[in-house]
């Protein structure tokens, strides 16, 4: 398909009373290809209508472009036919009389009989034959639409522009219309852009989807490629493995939206108090079991000890939500995947350095690499025994769930893999799924297992839908898990509370790891403002007595919270994770990667902490010991990186962060 209408770096602004204005669109940049649909989807007040009257010629741009076919759109046309959602009929003539006066007065070149057969031909276009003399009073809603459909289409337009054209029907009339209009703009290779707020219309519809963020100054948040093949009916592009994934990638984006909307109406004012330049905290969490020094913080008073009398703990349901919470600045920090710093450091979220710093390491251990009870019972009991099926599977796709990209799931599951031989993104499927839907995708087939945190390994284990085939003690014993994440920015502009943050949460990790506190903690995790699950899916102590009963049940390894050498952030760590994220083509592997580790490990703020609180911050280097026995060289990372058997072919990047851009090579 060719380039049809661009729409080159626009903007729109109203003027209101008074000499203000009002920036209703801000920046929007897309192209748009011959014979595409495309929809605009978003909340009411974000500019969909307003960018969509701009290409049709209706309303011009403040500043930027539109063209279509190269020549600038500015004023309406015949060529750029629009379909509101009030159908626009006259209602002294019939539905015949409505096509005809389009047709009539857009065709005067042609010839009677030509004309008479264009209005013919899109009455039958649309099933109309049967109520072609009747008025608007006697149609109903989707006869209307019907009508307005069949005399924009009887004029040939270059580009159809649809404002909500079926929101006012009843379901089952606007499904019908739906696979009507699909086969009008198929058989026709009509360009369309529609104005929508329906979910699974603009999936059933698009071949992309163009996702708007909350006014004022709205921008395209994000452009979906629907990769379900046409011809497509209702019924059946539900059963197509990527519709959910779609549906749920725009429902996360606007409940994103709804949250950002709320948030810039409260106008939260920053509290000083105690010395501390920050006391009202928002900090994200998961809900998994790593979750406790959080948890214990807040209901066994840590915070309001070192200071912070308003904290707010959120919980996200995926690590997605949390990277969107820092990234937006509506969380003050955050529980973190232990690669999530230097990952957005680096410029993995929509390639743009983000600085985030890290001075804790909340938890260690606690994960594992879970297969469905299905391959249990065709033998695959380890490792080998899982290559062998999937070379024995002659092709048929397997797929494997992790929580992010940079996060410890990931890296460790695509190691203990390519250690086998088995390479992560061929031979297998791996997938971005939240750690609370892990246990009830794998038990409907949709995945064939996962690597996540505690308590879905064990869970899955207790309701025998599945078993763990490894965990940290037979791939990485000790390895970082969850880390407190905040902006560099932050960091900066609050050092106090940044302190007193690492003292609260550092007291709570002791807290933890005390064996005596265990049946309290699993009791407050359990609760409706955290897991929100059974207590006894929650294990911080030794879970193996609660595992699967299945022959041969795995040896879980179980969190550290607290001790030496535990919570202190780790540059060798922090490298290894880079190389792995490098390796796996999640982030180009940073020049200057000594300068990206120093900011990203505060270990002065660390030790700051642990010396306030009177504990040893003497510090003793791990090595990192893979179960492969593979050696890591901190000091030649490239050279590690380039000898691993399988990898991606990576790019280096300078860093540069002060600009917040990634220089790729």
């Amino acid at each position: 398909m060719s380039l049809f209408v661009s729409v080159d770096n626009i903007d729109k602004i109203f003027p209101l009373s008074g000499g203000a204005e009002y920036v209703a669109l801000k920046g929007i940049s897309l192209d748009i290809k011959k014979g595409e649909f495309i929809s605009l989807i978003g909340h009411s007040g974000c500019g969909k209508s307003t960018l969509l009257n701009m290409i049709a010629g209706l309303n011009l741009p403040s500043a930027g472009l539109i063209t279509l076919e190269g020549q600038q759109i500015k004023q309406p046309g015949p060529d750029k036919m629009v379909i509101f959602q009030n159908y626009s009929l006259l209602p002294w003539l019939t539905a015949r009389q409505n096509i005809a006066l389009a047709v009539d007065e857009v065709m005067k070149g042609a010839s009677d009989s030509e004309r008479r057969a264009a209005v013919e031909e899109h009455i039958d276009l649309v099933g109309l034959r049967h109520a072609a003399e009747k008025l608007p009073k006697e149609l109903s809603g989707g006869m209307k639409q019907r009508v307005a459909i069949a005399r924009a289409l009887a004029i040939r337009p270059k580009l159809l522009l649809l404002d909500e054209p079926f929101g006012a029907l009843d379901a089952l009339t606007r499904g019908n219309l739906q696979e009507q209009l699909m086969r009008i703009c198929e058989a026709y290779q009509v360009t369309s852009v529609m104005v929508t707020h329906d979910v699974d219309e603009a999936v059933l519809l698009s071949d992309r989807i163009v996702m708007l963020t909350n006014g004022p100054g709205s921008q395209i948040g994000g452009i979906l490629e629907v990769d379900i093949p046409r011809p497509r009916k209702r019924m059946e592009v539900v059963a197509h493995p990527s519709y959910y994934s779609l549906r749920s990638e725009i429902i996360y984006f606007l409940n994103q939206q709804k949250r950002v909307k709320k948030l810039r109406a409260k106008k939260v004012t920053t509290v000083s108090r105690h010395g501390l330049e920050k006391v009202n905290l928002e900090l994200g969490f998961v809900p998994l079991t790593a979750c406790a020094p959080l948890v214990v913080a807040q209901e066994k008073g840590f915070f309001t000890k070192q200071g912070l009398d308003e904290v707010s703990l959120v919980r996200e349901t995926s690590w997605r939500g949390i990277v969107d919470g820092i990234a937006g600045g509506y969380l003050d920090g955050a529980q973190m995947p232990a690669g999530m710093p230097t990952w957005l450091t680096a410029g993995g979220h929509r390639e743009q350095p983000l600085p985030v710093v890290t001075a804790l390491t909340m938890t260690r251990n606690g994960n594992g690499v879970t297969l469905s009870r299905a391959l249990y019972e065709k033998g695959v009991y380890s490792a080998a025994d899982f290559k062998r099926f999937l070379l024995a599977s002659d092709g048929e796709p397997h797929t494997l769930g992790m929580v992010h990209p940079s996060s410890m799931h990931n890296l460790l599951l695509r190691y203990w893999l390519a250690a086998q031989g088995i390479d992560p993104d061929r031979d297998v499927n791996l997938k971005t799924i939240p750690p609370a839907q892990m246990v009830a995708d794998l038990k409907a087939g949709t995945i064939d297992g996962y690597c996540v945190g505690e308590p879905w390994n064990l869970r899955a284990a207790m309701e025998g839908a599945g078993f763990t085939i490894a965990t940290d003690l037979e791939i990485w014993q000790g390895h970082p898990g969850k880390v407190l994440g905040v902006r560099e920015d932050w960091a900066l502009k609050y050092p106090n509370t940044h302190i007193a943050l690492v003292k609260a949460l550092l007291e709570a990790c002791q807290y933890c790891a005390d064996p005596n506190h265990e049946t309290e903690i699993r009791e407050l995790l359990a609760g409706r403002n955290y897991l929100s699950t059974s207590v006894d899916y929650i294990q911080l102590g030794d879970p193996n007595q609660y595992s699967c009963d299945l022959d041969k049940p795995a040896e879980y390894a179980h969190h550290l919270f607290f001790g030496a050498a535990v919570n202190r952030p780790s540059r060798t760590e922090h490298l290894w994770m880079m190389t792995q994220m490098a390796r796996w083509g999640e982030i180009p592997f940073p020049r200057n990667w000594v300068e990206i580790l120093e900011r990203v490990c505060r270990v002065g703020v660390f030790s700051a902490a642990a010396r306030e609180l009177g504990l040893d911050v003497n510090y003793q280097r791990r090595p990192i010991a893979l179960f492969d026995g593979a050696e890591f060289n901190a000091e030649d990372p490239i050279s590690y990186l380039t000898q691993s058997a399988i990898h991606r072919n990576f790019t280096m990047a300078e860093v540069h962060l002060d600009g917040a851009r990634l220089a790729a090579a």
